[in-house]
């Protein structure tokens, strides 16, 4: 009897939750929908995804070739955006070029997420040691500045592209395991938690069937937010030269290309940093909307 009604209270309890998380979704909907700062932010980054699949029916010309006797033409009819000093679009090259800043922004948060989520849930479901070594190595990491600690990691592995994910993954790992940790430790402390253990659930479906799902708001906010730095990060390594290498169309080498003619060609540095400005602005407003919608205390 005892049993039985204990998996009937359990039942009861997983019940209200997924009730909560309806309400909580539908509530997300309407206060995105209702922020106007987090729909231009999500306007734009929806833009720029489709730049970035459609960059082959939009480029009017090849990114890669060189004509050197259209080098360095002002914006035009034929070149919206001018030539580079090999004669290169750079329309075209902005469009492919957001392949490869999309593409590590994702890539690097991805990575740093994975490992971050899982560090975290793990320091703070089992706490004790295991939450001590993990805290004090993730304390270690946080104490060199993000850039500095993806410059050295790039000393060590060589100036590329995937060097540069890696990177700036890794020094977003301890953002996310802080974040996840203090989650956990709280979410693992509620009745249904207790209720789901005593009947008999390992620590693995615990964990990642219903802790995790319930914690999924402070990691998604932290994401967009976090998208914008590594879109950031990457183009600023890039523009020292120890991201994307020649003649690769990514926006912080292009930058670092047309900072020698910034008086005679302008518009080669201040294009690519145009795009870059607005998209780090897009997953920012987007961000604090996400933000604004899922965190309880920011609401009135």
């Amino acid at each position: 009897m005892t049993v039985n009604t204990s998996i009937v209270e359990t039942a009861d309890l997983m019940l209200a939750r997924r009730q909560v998380r309806r309400e909580k979704r539908k509530s997300f909907y309407s206060s995105i929908g209702q922020n106007k700062a987090a729909v231009v932010g999500g306007i734009i980054i929806l833009l720029y995804i489709s730049m970035t699949l459609l960059a082959p029916v939009l480029a009017p010309y090849d990114p890669y070739t060189i004509n050197l006797q259209e080098k360095l033409q002002s914006p035009s009819f034929a070149h919206w955006m001018g030539t580079d000093d090999k004669g290169r679009d750079i329309l075209s090259r902005i469009l492919y070029g957001s392949r490869l800043s999309l593409g590590v922004g994702f890539s690097s948060v991805f990575f740093g997420a994975f490992f971050g989520i899982l560090l975290g849930l793990i320091a703070g479901y089992y706490g004790k040691w295991v939450d001590t070594i993990i805290s004090r190595s993730l304390d270690v990491m946080l104490a060199f500045p993000g850039i500095l600690l993806a410059l050295a990691i790039i000393s060590a592995l060589g100036p590329s592209l995937i060097n540069v994910t890696i990177a700036v993954g890794v020094f977003s790992i301890p953002l996310f395991a802080r974040i996840v940790r203090g989650s956990t430790m709280e979410v693992k402390q509620l009745e249904y938690i207790d209720a789901i253990r005593t009947l008999g659930a390992n620590d693995f479906i615990i964990i990642f069937r219903h802790i995790f799902p319930n914690i999924l708001s402070p990691i998604i906010v932290q994401g967009s937010m976090r998208l914008a730095t590594a879109i950031l990060s990457a183009a600023g390594l890039s523009f020292l030269g120890l991201g994307a290498q020649p003649p690769s169309p990514e926006w912080g080498a292009m930058l670092s290309s047309g900072r020698d003619f910034i008086f005679s060609a302008p518009y080669m540095a201040i294009f690519p940093g145009i795009m870059i400005s607005i998209l780090v602005l897009g997953f920012n407003l987007f961000g604090d909307g996400l933000r604004d919608a899922l965190d309880p205390r920011m609401k009135k």
